[in-house]
C-alpha cells in the first residue's frame, strides 16, 4: 500500500474504506455503471469484507452506488434528467452561497483563490485530469463556504459528490480544461472588482457549459427546442 493511502487512512477499517471508495468514484477511477468487484478491493485495501460492505451500504445511502440483487455493487449512472436536475440545484444553492459570499467576503478569499488557480492551471497544462477536478472543487468550495452558512455549504457538496465522476470525464478533453481555467478567471476578476453579477453570470456559464458537455459524456443529447 502506498505511503499516501496509509497517509489517509483514518482510525477504522470501515472509514478508511468508505473515503478510499468515494475517491475513487468521485475521482473517476471507478467508472459510472461500472462493477464494484469486492474480492479485489478487500485485497486492496488489506481489509475483511465486512468494513467493504458496510462501507457500500454507506455509499448506497449517498446514491453514489447502487446494489442489483444477484449481481452486486455498481457505481452509480446519472441519466441526462438527473444530471440537468442536480445542476439547476446547485444554480439555485451557489447562487445565494455565492451572493453572501460577495457581500461579507472573507479577507485573503480571492488570494487564495488566486493561489488555487495556479493550481488548476498547472493540472490543466499538465493533463492531469484527477489533479484538475481536485482544485477546481477546492477552488468553488473556497468560494461557496466564503458565504459562512454551513448547512447550504453541506447541501451543495452533496450534489457536487453525485456528479465529481462525470466532471473527472468533462476534465479528459484539452479543450475544456482551457475552457474551465478562463471562466475561472473571469469569476476571480469578477470578485477583484466586488462585482456580483458578473461573479454570477461566469459561474452560470462555467455550468452551463459542463452540461451541455456532459450530455455528449451521457450520449443522450436532447433535441434543440424551440
Amino acid at each position: 500500500m502506498s505511503s499516501a493511502t496509509e497517509r489517509r487512512r483514518p482510525q477504522t477499517a470501515q472509514q478508511f474504506v468508505l473515503e478510499e471508495l468515494r475517491r475513487a468514484i468521485t475521482s473517476g477511477e471507478l467508472r459510472p455503471g461500472g462493477p464494484i468487484r469486492q474480492e479485489a478491493l478487500a485485497a486492496r485495501f488489506e481489509v475483511s469484507r465486512v468494513p467493504l460492505r458496510e462501507a457500500l451500504k454507506a455509499l448506497e445511502a449517498e446514491g453514489l452506488v447502487v446494489h442489483h440483487v444477484h449481481r452486486g455493487y455498481f457505481v452509480a449512472e446519472l441519466s441526462l434528467d438527473d444530471l440537468e436536475e442536480i445542476y439547476r440545484i446547485r444554480e439555485l444553492l451557489e447562487t445565494e452561497a455565492v451572493r453572501m459570499a460577495v457581500r461579507w467576503m472573507p479577507d485573503g478569499t480571492v488570494a487564495a483563490l488566486e493561489r488555487i488557480q495556479r493550481d488548476v492551471e498547472r493540472a490543466a497544462e499538465e493533463g492531469d485530469v484527477a489533479a484538475m477536478a481536485a482544485a477546481n472543487r477546492l477552488f468553488h468550495f473556497t468560494l461557496i463556504e466564503a458565504s459562512g452558512m454551513p448547512r447550504l455549504v453541506r447541501l451543495i457538496t452533496t450534489l457536487w459528490d453525485a456528479t465529481d465522476a462525470y466532471r473527472s470525464l468533462y476534465y479528459t478533453d484539452a479543450p475544456h480544461r482551457k475552457l474551465a481555467v478562463r471562466e475561472h478567471r473571469a469569476v476571480i476578476s469578477a470578485l477583484r472588482h466586488g462585482d456580483e453579477e458578473a461573479t454570477l453570470h461566469w459561474l452560470d456559464e462555467h455550468r452551463a457549459h459542463a452540461v451541455a458537455a456532459l450530455r455528449e459524456v451521457l450520449g443522450q443529447e436532447r433535441p434543440d427546442q424551440d
